[in-house]
This record gives C-alpha cells, sequence and structure tokens, in this order.
C-alpha cells in the first residue's frame, strides 16, 4: 500500500507491525538545512555526523576505521572495511583512500577521542534532529542521505567527477544516474556548502 502522497511503501512484518519503505532515496541536505540539523543534534551525537558529512563513507565504514587508519599528516583517511557487490565475491575488499579538508583534520585533532554512534543509535538521533530542526519530510532521511549529500555538494562545488565516483566508491554509471544540475543551488548556498566542506579537493 501507498500513502497519499505517494512518498513510501507501507508492509505489515509477520508480526503484523507495519513498516514503510521510501520510495524516492535521492533526498539531500541543502546548506541551510544542514546547519540546522547539526545544531539540533546533541554534542555527543555530533562527532558521528561531522565525520560522515566530511568522508561521504558508509556509517559500516567509519565504524571500522582504527585510529591507524587517519593520517592527519597526509589529509586522507584509508576505509579498509568497504562495501562490495556480492557477485564479486571479494573476500579482502580493496580499501579506499580519501582525502579529508584541512578544517576536517582539526576537528579530529581537537576530538581524539570521538566515538562513532551504532546504526541503530545514529538513525534514532538522526530523526529526533531532524524533528527538532523543523524538517517537515525528515521521514524521507536516513543514514545513506548523508553520503547522497556529500556526493551532490562536491558535484556543486565543480569537483572531477572521477575523483567524486573514486572517493564516494560508485561506478561512473551510478554516479551518472544520480547526480543532479549544479545548478539546483544559488551561490550563497554553494558558499555555505564549503563553509562546511572546507577545502575538501581545492588543495
Amino acid at each position: 500500500m501507498e500513502n497519499q502522497d505517494n512518498q513510501f511503501k507501507i508492509f505489515n512484518r509477520k508480526n503484523g507491525k507495519p513498516y514503510t519503505v521510501r520510495n524516492n532515496r535521492d533526498r539531500f541536505f541543502y546548506p541551510e538545512e544542514w546547519g540546522k540539523f547539526y545544531d539540533a543534534l546533541k554534542p555527543m551525537q555530533k562527532y558521528t555526523f561531522n565525520f560522515l558529512i566530511n568522508t561521504g563513507a558508509r556509517i559500516n565504514e567509519v565504524r571500522n576505521v582504527l585510529p591507524q587508519d587517519i593520517d592527519l599528516e597526509r589529509k586522507r583517511i584509508v576505509l579498509r572495511i568497504t562495501k562490495v557487490k556480492a557477485k564479486k565475491k571479494e573476500k579482502s575488499p580493496r580499501p579506499r583512500i580519501i582525502p579529508i579538508s584541512s578544517q576536517f583534520v582539526k576537528f579530529l585533532k581537537k576530538n581524539p577521542n570521538g566515538k562513532i554512534l551504532s546504526t541503530p543509535a545514529a538513525n534514532i538521533a538522526m530523526k529526533k534532529a531532524l524533528q527538532r530542526a523543523g524538517i517537515k519530510d525528515w521521514k524521507m532521511f536516513s543514514i545513506h542521505n548523508i553520503r547522497k549529500t556529500l556526493e551532490t555538494w562536491l558535484m556543486a562545488c565543480d569537483v572531477d567527477g572521477l575523483k567524486i565516483c573514486a572517493h564516494i566508491g560508485h561506478s561512473m554509471a551510478v554516479a551518472a544516474g544520480s547526480y543532479i544540475s549544479a545548478d539546483v543551488f544559488s551561490w550563497e548556498e554553494k558558499s555555505k556548502i564549503r563553509m562546511i566542506i572546507g577545502d575538501l579537493y581545492q588543495r
């Protein structure tokens, strides 16, 4: 069954309890929305979401980052646990090395003991913060939409498509199907995006 605005499909579990699945997974944050959402997070939750927006990594990838995987001098992070399609049947997926901004390096230095939330805790924190921030379509968001947000923001900042694919871990075919026009953002919004992601891919 679909809801009235066709944004969700509603299913029933074996125990009879309903659950919803989003029809559209392309929702991303506008920079002003991200600011309101981030401000609505509790202090202990901000480390996780700052890590996610600055890396664009999946939460499982982030949860498996070890201290030795973070190179603050070279401004990069090694993601050793990455998603691999089942058909590839790789026992040891190839690590993905991604750059990070100078601003995020400073954040990590100030928060050396930061903890990443579990996936369920992060999802609950996100939903509650979205509601506190006044995001009307908060149900359209999940942790995955933070990846989508960074991908979209990098596109808006005119970062080369191959670099975006390597950073996010997408093929060109997948990326081509999900990119939006950079024209969706105003000049002011692009400036706010740069304030959030810093000098990522500007060096």
